[in-house]
């Protein structure tokens, strides 16, 4: 599992984010955080799989490559300075569906999700069924446990809405949003050993509403 070894890797990344310091230290990456980071994920998965059996997912489909993309970023570092991974049926792959986010750096852990990728007819969809029911969206984000963990659901926001939401917006401002995702910051330690997982999980179904009212809202 991980240990401290690798949020020191992590930090002395984030020192070196160079390709001739990574490849002179790849044994560490494979050693105390690629191999570590899938053993985790592939807790979190296994565990996750008994909540929802369609999740049938390999670690490797939940994990997001550490090398970044830099052809359109102003930021030419190569590599990411952290480990993170998406869970839900498509992995990391399904880039609007509400998956469980994991993020491990060297000081911090973050744990999340609900959806952070919506193009314009999913909005639609997720604000055409939050208009229906503004009741029922509320009584799921600002349930006690909800609200202990995550605080409450952030975004981006539209300056301008559509028509349709307007007089919603008056009375509830959220629908204005065009992500609507939650997500906990954690001491890095958190993450460590099998106290990680349990975390983990504890974090998972805490969003788990949410993050399925969304999925059939896209459905």
């Amino acid at each position: 599992m991980l240990t401290k070894d690798t949020l020191q890797f992590l930090r002395e990344l984030a020192a070196n984010n160079e390709r001739d310091w990574f490849y002179a230290n790849k044994a560490r990456y494979e050693r105390d955080a690629k191999k570590p980071f899938e053993a985790f994920i592939g807790a979190v998965i296994e565990r996750v799989q008994a909540i929802d059996p369609s999740v049938l997912i390999l670690p490797k489909q939940a994990i997001f490559r550490i090398n970044r993309d830099t052809r359109f970023s102003a930021d030419k570092a190569p590599y990411k300075t952290h480990l993170s991974a998406v869970i839900s049926p498509f992995g990391s792959k399904g880039k609007e569906y509400p998956g469980f986010y994991i993020h491990i750096e060297a000081d911090k852990m973050m744990l999340g999700g609900g959806a952070y990728f919506l193009e314009k007819d999913s909005l639609q969809k997720v604000r055409t069924v939050i208009a229906e029911d503004v009741a029922q969206f509320r009584s799921i984000i600002e349930a006690p446990d909800f609200v202990q963990h995550y605080g409450e659901v952030q975004g981006e926001k539209n300056k301008r809405l559509p028509a349709d939401f307007q007089e919603v917006a008056t009375t509830f401002p959220l629908i204005a949003n065009k992500q609507f995702y939650y997500m906990a910051d954690l001491p890095a330690n958190t993450a460590l050993r099998m106290e990680g997982v349990e975390t983990a999980l504890k974090y998972y179904a805490v969003g788990k509403p949410l993050s399925d009212y969304l999925a059939q809202a896209l459905r």
